[in-house]
C-alpha cells in the first residue's frame, strides 16, 4: 500500500463521537471485526489485528440529537489488502444480517457501505491495482457501478472469517462540506493535494502521490450546510500526516497565508478546513 506511506500525506487515523461507547464498541468488534487496542472509560481505540490503531471512539457527556444536513462526515473508508479480504467482509456481513446501504464498482476499487450505530458512513473496500487505474490529464477514472458481488464472494470461498486482516488501514476520508471553492482551496493550495476527480460542481477527490483519492469532498448536505454542534455524534477529528517536519512547517505558512487557523496542543498541531472539520496534523 505504497500511497499510504512517509512519501505521501494522507488520513492516518479518525476519531469519532459516539452516544454510547458500549454499543459503538460491540457494533465495531463484533460486526466489523475490529480489535480493541485500549479503552478507557469514556475512550477507546481500535485497530485490525495486531496493527496499529486507526479508528477512535469518544463518548459524549451529553448528546443532542443528531442534526440533517450538516457538515463533517460522509464516511470514512477501510481499506483492506486484497478482494478476498472484501469477500470475507462481505460474507461475515451478510451473516450478521446487519443492514448494508450499497456496494459498488469505482473502476478504481470495489466498495461496501454501511453505517454505525450513530449513523457514521463507513466504506470497506479494496483497490485494484494501480496499473488497472485509467488516467486521461491528471484525472482518474472513476465512476459507481453496480459492484459483481457474486465474483467477490466467490473470491473469499477458502477463507474464513477471523474479523478484519492485518494489513487494514484507513485508507481515505470523505466529508461534507459547505462550499467547494474556498474549501478545495484550503486542501490544494494549503495542504499540497492534487485534484485527481470532480464530479461537476458537487464533488471532488483529492490525493498525493498519485493515487484515486486520500480525500473526498461533497456539498451533497447543500451549498451553505452548517457544521453540527459539539455534542452531536459524528466527526471529532482526523489525523492527516505529513511526510517531515519541514513539510508540516510549509503547510503551516500556506495555510496561514490563506487565512486558516493553526493552535498547538499537546505536540499537535490543530487546524480546521473552511466548513469546520477539524484536523490534526502528524509527522509521528
Amino acid at each position: 500500500m505504497a500511497f499510504h506511506d512517509d512519501s505521501t500525506i494522507y488520513a492516518r487515523t479518525v476519531t469519532l463521537k459516539v452516544s454510547n461507547l458500549e454499543n459503538s464498541l460491540l457494533f465495531y468488534t463484533d460486526i466489523m471485526g475490529f480489535s480493541v487496542a485500549s479503552k478507557e472509560k469514556k475512550k477507546a481505540a481500535l485497530c485490525a489485528g495486531a496493527g496499529e490503531p486507526f479508528l477512535f471512539l469518544e463518548e459524549l457527556e451529553e448528546v443532542e440529537p443528531k442534526t440533517i444536513r450538516t457538515t463533517g462526515l460522509y464516511h470514512f473508508a477501510i481499506l483492506v489488502p486484497s478482494r478476498e479480504d472484501l469477500g470475507l467482509v462481505l460474507n461475515h456481513l451478510l451473516d450478521t444480517g446487519y443492514p448494508l446501504q450499497g456496494a459498488s464498482d469505482h473502476f478504481v476499487s470495489e466498495a461496501i457501505y454501511l453505517a454505525d450505530p450513530d449513523g457514521n458512513g463507513i466504506e470497506v473496500y479494496r483497490d485494484r491495482k494501480a496499473i488497472e487505474w485509467e488516467w486521461d490529464g491528471g484525472l482518474v477514472k472513476m465512476d459507481t457501478t453496480y459492484m459483481d458481488t457474486k465474483a467477490v464472494l466467490k473470491s473469499a470461498r477458502n477463507g474464513q472469517w477471523g474479523g478484519l486482516p492485518e494489513g487494514t488501514i484507513l485508507g481515505h476520508i470523505h466529508l461534507h462540506v459547505a462550499e467547494l471553492t474556498e474549501t478545495v482551496d484550503f486542501y490544494v493550495k494549503g495542504l499540497g493535494y492534487d485534484i485527481v476527480q470532480k464530479y461537476g460542481s458537487q464533488a471532488f477527490f483529492l490525493s498525493t502521490g498519485g493515487y484515486h483519492h486520500h480525500i473526498g469532498l461533497n456539498v451533497w448536505n447543500g451549498i451553505g450546510a452548517p457544521a453540527p454542534k459539539t455534542n452531536q455524534v459524528g466527526l471529532a477529528y482526523y489525523d492527516l500526516k505529513i511526510p517531515s517536519q519541514e513539510k508540516l512547517e510549509e503547510i503551516k505558512q500556506r495555510l496561514t497565508q490563506l487565512g486558516a487557523l493553526i493552535m498547538q496542543k499537546e505536540g499537535k498541531w490543530y487546524t480546521s478546513d473552511p466548513s469546520g472539520n477539524t484536523i490534526h496534523l502528524t509527522v509521528i
